[in-house]
């Protein structure tokens, strides 16, 4: 028996070549930048050629890598250094987006040569709007020219859906809002997004982005004013868009409104004090009556938990409403608020499916306290209501209109008689 032991096998270290494709290879944009700009040298203001020569070329040339280089060249004309001017000591070329043509023709072929680009090489997509980012920021190092064609082309790319309205972002720094960049750079940009679309496609992607309420930060602090923004827009062949702001802060205006009346019923403040402060908001905020006692009944029957019996939810709204009727009564001064709360009222009723059988007496208790005059219910009957629950609440309300009917003859009798 052998009683040596047996040797162990032991790994021995053993170079392997690292193959050349291996090796993390070093950004040099130099000669990806000579082939870009050689290439749009030879193919000059032809557009199409501009196009067929970038999809040829990134089957060979490394497009992922030097995305920022390839966007830097056809927009500028070179690597652009931070701020916005041209690096020194790099190959250029005069055949890029800012020695255009300043029109909107040139702009959408060049909106043409991206998109084409983009669809042809889809990882471009985020590069692409990581640059349109950029170059907003860099606008002051930009000449007005070159600004206004660069905004067209954005307002173009915006009404393609090449890329996302959120790059509007960058036209909120600070610097660019202070002198005036931005606003001027948002005249161009929106006349060429809704020349492509119309305002409500330009509404659409704002607020999917939520930057529809943020217009008015394109100017600063102390010229940020609905009154500011429609001139300027106005004066620039922008009514659209200025009467389009006006009506976003004014939502933004009632929803603000509403939140506060809300939480003031529910604390069960004065109601000499919260008609005081809705009044000076009407104000403020140019609101009408109209849209005002919307506002004010929400914010009255959304102050309680109703109760879910539906011969119950009438005796508690009663009951609430007698409590609140001089609110409402403060904001019904006219035909027109009258209907529009019994329009309401209609509605409410009809939503919360409780509340159908309610219809009538709600109707009648707000008459009882002079919130509803007899004019209005009988505009109501016969021909302001809306279609919901339409043949349920006429044929609750029908007594009372013969009834309303039956005093007013009565009543114009008597005048007759007084005067014979």
């Amino acid at each position: 028996m052998n009683n040596q032991k047996q040797q162990k096998p032991t790994l021995t270290g053993q170079r392997f070549k690292t193959r050349k494709r291996d090796e993390k290879e070093r950004f040099d944009p130099t000669q990806f930048q000579e082939s870009i700009v050689q290439g749009l040298n030879q193919t000059g203001t032809d557009l199409e050629a501009v196009a067929k020569f970038l999809d040829a070329s990134g089957a060979k040339l490394d497009y992922r890598r030097y995305a920022e280089t390839l966007f830097d060249i056809l927009v500028a004309g070179g690597m652009l250094a931070p701020g916005g001017t041209l690096s020194d000591e790099v190959t250029r070329t005069d055949y890029c987006l800012f020695t255009a043509n300043e029109d909107l023709e040139t702009m959408q072929a060049y909106a043409s040569v991206f998109n084409k680009l983009i669809r042809r090489y889809k990882y471009l997509e985020k590069g692409f709007e990581e640059e349109i980012k950029k170059l907003l920021l860099f606008l002051k190092g930009f000449t007005e020219s070159e600004r206004n064609k660069l905004a067209m082309l954005t307002g173009i790319l915006l009404a393609n859906g090449n890329i996302s309205a959120s790059i509007l972002n960058s036209l909120y720094n600070e610097n660019l809002v202070k002198e005036g960049v931005s606003a001027a750079f948002a005249v161009k940009l929106f006349k060429a997004w809704i020349n492509e679309r119309d305002i409500n496609s330009v509404a659409g992607m704002l607020r999917k982005v939520g930057m529809d309420n943020r217009l008015m930060e394109l100017f600063p602090a102390n010229k940020r004013s609905c009154e500011h923004f429609s001139k300027y827009f106005t004066d620039a062949g922008l009514k659209e868009l200025s009467d389009f702001a006006r009506n976003q802060q004014c939502i933004g205006a009632r929803k603000e409104l509403q939140k506060e009346l809300q939480e003031q019923v529910a604390r069960g403040d004065n109601f000499k004090d919260i008609i005081t402060y809705v009044r000076e908001e009407m104000k403020k905020s140019n609101i009408s009556e109209q849209t005002l006692i919307g506002i004010v009944w929400t914010s009255v029957m959304s102050s309680v938990e109703w109760n879910k019996k539906e011969e119950l939810v009438t005796e508690q709204a009663i009951k609430h409403l007698k409590q609140y009727s001089p609110l409402l009564k403060a904001f019904t001064s006219q035909g027109l608020s009258e209907l529009t709360l019994l329009l309401k009222i209609q509605e409410y009723c009809y939503d919360n499916i409780h509340f159908m059988k309610a219809f009538q007496k709600i109707v009648v208790l707000l008459y009882k306290a002079d919130v509803l005059s007899e004019e209005a219910i009988l505009k109501w009957y016969t021909e302001a209501h809306v279609a919901k629950g339409k043949s349920v609440f006429l044929e609750q309300m029908k007594k009372f209109v013969e009834w309303l009917k039956n005093a007013e003859e009565e009543s114009e009798s008597d005048e007759e008689e007084g005067t014979d």
